[in-house]
């Protein structure tokens, strides 16, 4: 357990262990861009050549940028790089790795939106807007975070995963860009990419001229989380509180006959659970209390109905779960992608813990929901408290021009970020989940949050006219890619009703949104082959997202 908050931290660099001072000169002295993944080959494969013209040669005189592809789109020129970055930006001599990052280029004097998503870009990405871009009419640099996907240093030390060389990745990117992009430089994320963004502020304060972060967690004291209890003891009415604490507990209470399917279904689709949480069972346990933070995440009020009653039957039962919560993501193939951001979260950046009262003699596995438990052995690590105290105390005290925007009905809004008085704003979407933004703030608020975000960008004349075929916004959650692997989704009579969400972006967990009929995702659904099950295809759901160009991913039996 931990002791309460230091009265005043040391206003300094902190690493997963230690206090670590400003990055060296050295750091900025890089060797050559090593060979580029297979993943941004794929990218290169199925893309445009690079145009030969003063912006092309512009971006390959930047030392460590490769320009990897171009494509255009609607009027805008889309790049996809990699930047050579230091494994350990204390000691840049020892080892490079590649990062990757996309360019969406309108003008060289527009602003610029830094777009850090904190997990991976997609493996072929294509262009599209955060808001902040939308409503500046800039330029957009999309980061893929250190460790996701191929931005892995080989071999992968893990102890260089941290808030701080994130940071200084990020750092020399906008020293490397800003010799080209010279208007103001703004930057933005949601849930763990606002995490990213606040972290890189706090380190860099100079690099960007405002922050933007959108749902984004401050979980200061780990075990002093009893804001998350409160929560869920207050959102939504009663009688759904009841009905969705009620479906956990018959999911236990009938464990030996649904832990079953799910094992079966896991052999169906050669998932397995041996690597990360060891059995099915408490797989199966890990998604029933995953359940209610999934519900009120990304769905709500609206869908208190469709929560099964007691007594409805195991089928029933477990469909709605694996509909919400989704079982195929707590197996060794689900949790692939984010064990990066699960081993941020046992290091640095903590996590819910909930005390799950009204679930007491139906659990089996005691201090099972955290991210231990869900790391292979040898990534397990002890939690270091020191970083996420300090970035707290600086964000209250010390930080300007930052801008947090949460949803009402978000759990991952219970524990928030306080902004200080220095130019600094805090907005809350009424009745909102994990996907607010300032599109759903009152419209007091919504013309407020909009001119301050101008004003820091020193944009005075109004956002043209919309394209015709404008680019796609980006709600920049996380998306899961297809897979070679087709895990059983949940289908109910309307073949639009995806499944399978999982509990929080921070934990990054969600597979993949609801699609309701007449949805952007609904109409754009593109079925596909199942590589490895004939008798189903992948739907992919048009959307918005940094994991896949917006893409969501579930499947549904074929027709």
């Amino acid at each position: 357990m931990r002791t309460r908050a230091l009265p005043a931290l040391v206003l300094s660099l902190l690493t997963a262990g230690s206090l670590a001072p400003p990055t060296p000169a050295a750091a900025l002295s890089l060797t050559s861009p090593a060979t580029v993944s297979a993943v941004s080959a794929v990218s290169a494969a199925s893309a445009s050549p690079v145009v030969d013209d003063d912006l092309a040669a512009r971006l390959r005189a930047v030392p460590g940028l490769t320009v990897v592809s171009e494509t255009q789109a609607s009027g805008h020129r889309f790049f996809v790089l990699t930047f050579t970055q230091p494994v350990d930006h204390l000691r840049p001599g020892r080892g490079t790795y590649q990062q990757r990052l996309t360019l969406l280029h309108r003008a060289e004097d527009a602003p610029t939106v830094l777009y850090t998503g904190g997990y991976g870009l997609a493996v072929n990405p294509t262009a599209s807007r955060t808001e902040p871009t939308r409503l500046l009419e800039g330029n957009q640099v999309s980061v893929e975070h250190r460790f996701f996907r191929s931005s892995r240093p080989e071999p992968a030390d893990w102890r260089k995963l941290d808030i701080w060389q994130e940071a200084t990745d990020e750092h020399r990117i906008v020293q490397a860009l800003r010799t080209i992009y010279s208007g103001k430089w703004i930057q933005t994320g949601a849930s763990k990419g606002g995490m990213t963004s606040v972290y890189h502020r706090r380190f860099y304060p100079d690099d960007v001229d405002g922050v933007v972060a959108y749902v984004a967690p401050n979980d200061r004291i780990n075990p002093l989380d009893g804001a998350y209890d409160r929560f869920f003891a207050t959102v939504g009415d009663a009688a759904c509180r009841s009905a969705l604490e009620n479906v956990q507990k018959e999911a236990l209470k009938r464990r030996d006959r649904l832990v079953p399917r799910l094992e079966a279904e896991a052999a169906q689709n050669d998932q397995t659970f041996t690597r990360t949480l060891g059995t099915a069972d408490r797989s199966f346990e890990m998604t029933v209390l995953d359940t209610v933070w999934a519900f009120w995440q990304y769905l709500g009020v609206d869908d208190c109905p469709d929560v099964p009653p007691a007594t409805a039957t195991d089928e029933e039962i477990y469909d709605w779960i694996d509909s919400v919560a989704g079982f195929s993501f707590y197996t060794d193939q689900g949790l692939e992608y984010y064990l990066p951001y699960y081993r941020q979260a046992a290091e640095q950046l903590g996590w819910p813990e909930l005390r799950f009262d009204h679930l007491r003699g139906l659990t089996r596995y005691r201090g099972l929901y955290q991210p231990n438990s869900v790391l292979p052995a040898e990534l397990r690590t002890a939690h270091n408290p020191l970083p996420m105290l300090d970035v707290d105390h600086w964000v209250r005290g010390r930080s300007s021009r930052m801008m947090f925007v949460y949803g009402e009905n978000d759990p991952w809004g219970a524990e928030r970020f306080t902004p200080s008085r220095n130019d600094s704003h805090l907005y809350v979407a009424p009745g909102a989940n994990h996907r607010a933004n300032i599109a759903a703030l009152p419209e007091a608020d919504r013309e407020a949050a909009t001119a301050t975000l101008r004003r820091w960008a020193e944009v005075t004349t109004s956002p043209p006219a919309a394209r015709t075929a404008p680019l796609p916004d980006d709600d920049m959650l996380p998306r899961l890619s297809p897979t070679t692997t087709c895990s059983r989704a949940a289908v109910r009579a309307d073949p639009y009703r995806v499944s399978g969400g999982r509990r929080a972006d921070p934990p990054a967990t969600r597979r993949s949104p609801v699609c309701r009929p007449g949805t952007d995702r609904a109409l754009n659904a593109e079925r596909l082959p199942c590589p490895n099950r004939p008798d189903r295809v992948l739907l992919l759901a048009g959307g918005t997202g940094p994991d896949g160009a917006g893409r969501d991913l579930a499947d549904f039996p074929a027709p």
